[in-house]
């Protein structure tokens, strides 16, 4: 003889693991029954404890690697049933068989509803209880084996989905870069313009992807003006009546760039970069559309645009103090902008001041003569 156990009576169903790693925990308050059971348990390999009742088991469960709990289902204090119910969050990590002298169909049934993975009745034969075991623990294993593969799998997707947005983000501002190029807008202003709409959304309720989405798309406001000569982008000055016409024309140029696309926020892009310029009283351009004519995200750009833009310094002007900027935004609500985005913007303007200075313009403009 090699020392080693006996073979079981089924075949194992835990290719490389050893049946001493597994730890099961005999619960029973007849000491008889419990001594049967661990005889027959630790004969054929398994590491065991006990536990004469509920309490017991769950000061155990706490305390110590369980791999299977071997419970009776009648128990003075708390019942196998109370027992399963309780160890129900811990599933599959513990495997629970139920030992009864009762055979009750109900009783069964319930215990099973509740997460237990089988149910044996006394008096039982040896192969009854390994069965049972092996079963479990087999049943644990796939269970354990399929939440470890579900969380990789979720980890793999999560990686994936953060690659794309990235690649999403730098793909927009890349776009953006050109037309940053040609009128001296800084890669910080776009950025924080994204920034800004996203929280506004994030106000308003919107579920992340589309909060996501205006996060990428209220960049490309201006994306038009790159179709826009330099003589007239670039003028220093107040532009012509024939100038401004052309100026205009990157609201529909942008929209024009970024038309018919099935990507998302390339088609939001497209809105916003028509709509970006229509006010709420009507009096805006291209299409002169109104109030809650003009798309929500169009809205909400032009109101953080102008915000950013009065409020930072640029080649063409020096930057407003913030009261000043406040009033302007408070005396245009209605006329320009949404009031009730103006509303929203006022009563969060800590997150959006937040948003202004962790994001400051990355170089010195020329100083205003």
């Amino acid at each position: 003889m090699d020392g080693s156990p006996p073979a079981l009576p089924i075949d194992w169903p835990l290719p490389g693991h050893d049946p001493k790693d597994i730890h099961i925990l005999v619960v029973d308050d007849q000491e008889i029954i419990r001594m049967a059971l661990l005889r027959t348990l630790r004969k054929h390999g398994f590491t065991c404890s006990e536990a004469s009742d509920a309490f017991k088991t769950l000061e155990m469960l706490d305390s110590a690697r369980i791999d299977l709990v071997l419970s009776d289902i009648r128990m003075p204090g708390m019942t196998g049933l109370a027992l399963v119910k309780a160890v129900a969050h811990r599933i599959p990590d513990i495997a629970v068989v139920m030992v009864s002298s009762m055979d009750n169909t109900e009783m069964a049934m319930e215990c099973l509803r509740h997460g237990a993975y089988g149910y044996v009745l006394k008096p039982f034969k040896t192969n009854d209880i390994l069965i049972a075991v092996a079963a479990a623990l087999r049943r644990r294993m796939l269970e354990l084996d399929y939440r470890d593969r579900e969380a990789i799998l979720a980890r793999r997707v999560q990686e994936q989905t953060l690659e794309i947005k990235a690649s999403r983000d730098e793909v927009a501002l890349r776009l953006i870069s050109a037309s940053e190029h040609r009128d001296n807008e800084t890669g910080a202003h776009v950025r924080r313009i994204g920034l800004y709409a996203a929280e506004m959304g994030r106000l308003l309720g919107w579920d992340e992807e589309r909060i996501e989405t205006v996060q990428a798309a209220a960049p490309m406001h201006d994306i038009g003006k790159i179709g826009v000569p330099d003589r007239v982008l670039q003028k220093d000055g107040r532009l012509t009546e024939e100038e401004w016409i052309i100026m205009k024309t990157h609201t529909t140029m942008g929209a024009n760039i970024l038309k018919d696309s099935t990507v998302p926020f390339i088609r939001m892009g497209a809105s916003i970069a028509a709509c970006h310029h229509e006010k709420w009283d009507g009096t805006g351009y291209p299409l002169g559309l109104s109030g809650e004519m003009i798309p929500i995200e169009a809205r909400i750009t032009c109101l953080v645009d102008i915000y950013d833009a009065l409020i930072h310094r640029r080649v063409y002007k020096t930057p407003w103090t913030e009261p000043e900027v406040l009033a302007y935004l408070k005396d245009n609500s209605g006329k320009l902008f949404d009031p009730a985005l103006v509303r929203l913007f006022f009563d969060n303007l800590p997150r959006f001041r937040e948003i202004m200075l962790a994001h400051p313009d990355q170089y010195a403009e020329p100083e205003i003569p």
